[in-house]
């Protein structure tokens, strides 16, 4: 009975050499993760702060930089970078549901990580409406999955691990949430996938977490707000937040996700035609719309939400509106860059409206809970937008209405966009990738007659 106790002892996860290579990796893998988020913040900043400096001698001067930077992005991306269009995170879902290596290599290799975070930058550098917490994450995935391969975990079930994690870690140190990129794990990139949230897989998302933490304090991007909302008629705000967040965020993600049909088709076609003249021309557009605001919708948007937030700015009422179809341009022309930093600006600026109907209401919390139920609206990932919103404000006495609006909004975006953008754009990637196999596995045709 000892003997078998003992053998049994033995055996245990934690005497494993195999088990203990896997952990060591996982954490490794964080801390580069963490490193790299932190880089990848710090130049996005100095990026978008050199574009600011060179577009502020004159109005006309984007017109020139914008439209080219777009052009020649697309064009860069229509070949071997092509994976590194968009937000990242689509292409990080679509590599964890399909357990092909060649698929997963196309989607994660390190070029491609290398190249999403230098192409980003260069967006950011051209005054593009992106954010760079989307391409974190595909980073940390290719990063996390590269290694993981490297050192053997190539078997498919493993690898896919690796990619969880590396998604997860990269959004916690992105945005330096840790809490978020634990439910962002659970919630978008495994919830409808059959993955163990595992304590090792937690353990590298807090390690690149503390990564971050370490470099660049422990601080809440847009300061510690004291807003709160008493239960009464203040709560009016979470029917008005949740509805427009709701509406606004569904039809944004609809317009975004690729169809045959109706109007997204026909520009898709147009697009199919002359890519680079039609980011140009998206590029344009920007530029012409930022014109109408006060402080431009250049960059990722995280400025002109903090001064909303804080009560102290000066964009107009109408930068919601028009920060909403900066995103849309920047997102038609397909070149790299994410959508979470810019959603939340749109919310900002669209809570910031609704505020302006409840005098009574505290404005900040108004504008905090149109922040969250945007991005709820978009992702539609209720839970990722009340921890986001939470710890990137440092407030959690406004948990009970953020919670509210977010699940009201991912209701209404449902009625407007049936599928969750990321899946979307996600089954988008995997259904060309099912295509090309059938092609590719299908028997010669030369020589048959047509019927």
């Amino acid at each position: 009975m000892n003997l078998d106790r003992l053998r049994a002892f033995g055996q245990h996860d934690w005497l494993s050499p195999e088990q203990w290579r896997r952990r060591i990796l996982f954490w490794s893998g964080a801390i580069v993760v963490g490193l790299a988020a932190v880089l990848f913040a710090k130049a996005a900043d100095f990026a978008f702060e050199l574009f600011h400096s060179v577009a502020s001698h004159g109005w006309w001067v984007p017109l020139l930089i914008t439209p080219a930077v777009f052009a020649l992005l697309c064009w860069l991306t229509q070949g071997a970078l092509k994976a590194t269009r968009g937000s990242g995170i689509p292409q990080a879902i679509a590599a964890l549901k399909v357990e092909d290596e060649d698929f997963r290599t196309r989607l994660l290799s390190l070029k491609v990580a290398a190249g999403k975070m230098a192409l980003t930058l260069a967006a950011l550098l051209g005054g593009a409406s992106v954010g760079r917490e989307g391409p974190t994450v595909h980073i940390g995935a290719g990063l996390l999955y590269s290694m993981g391969r490297r050192f053997g975990f190539d078997d498919p079930t493993a690898a896919g691990r690796f990619i969880l994690a590396g998604s997860a870690a990269g959004l916690a140190a992105a945005f330096n949430t840790p809490l978020a990129g634990v439910v962002f794990a659970i919630e978008e990139m495994s919830g409808t996938f059959e993955h163990r949230i595992s304590g090792t897989l937690l353990t590298a998302i807090v390690v690149a977490g503390v990564v971050s933490l370490g470099i660049v304090g422990n601080y809440a991007y847009f300061g510690d707000i004291t807003a709160a909302l008493p239960l009464g008629r203040a709560w009016i705000a979470v029917l008005l937040t949740g509805i427009v967040g709701g509406l606004a965020g569904g039809l944004f993600a609809r317009l975004i996700i690729p169809s045959a049909t109706g109007f997204r088709g026909a520009m898709g076609r147009l697009r199919a035609r002359q890519p680079v003249v039609f980011a140009a021309a998206c590029g344009l557009a920007l530029v012409l719309l930022s014109l109408l605001s006060a402080n431009g919708l250049y960059g990722t948007g995280y400025g002109q939400a903090r001064d909303i937030l804080q009560g102290h700015s000066d964009t107009g009422p109408l930068f919601g509106v028009l920060k909403f179809l900066g995103n849309i341009a920047s997102s038609w022309a397909g070149i790299p860059g994410g959508i979470f930093s810019p959603a939340l600006a749109v919310g900002a600026g669209l809570g910031g409206n609704i505020a302006q109907l409840l005098p009574s209401a505290d404005n900040s919390a108004v504008v905090l809970l149109g922040m969250a139920a945007y991005l709820a609206g978009v992702t539609q990932a209720p839970l990722t937008a009340v921890v986001i919103s939470l710890e990137l404000t440092a407030n959690h006495q406004m948990a009970l209405p953020i919670m509210a609006a977010c699940l009201l909004a991912r209701a209404v975006s449902g009625l407007v966009c049936r599928v969750p953008v990321y899946k979307a754009l996600a089954d988008v990637l995997i259904d060309k990738y099912e295509e090309e196999r059938v092609r590719r596995d299908s028997p010669a045709t030369e020589g048959a007659t047509p019927a």
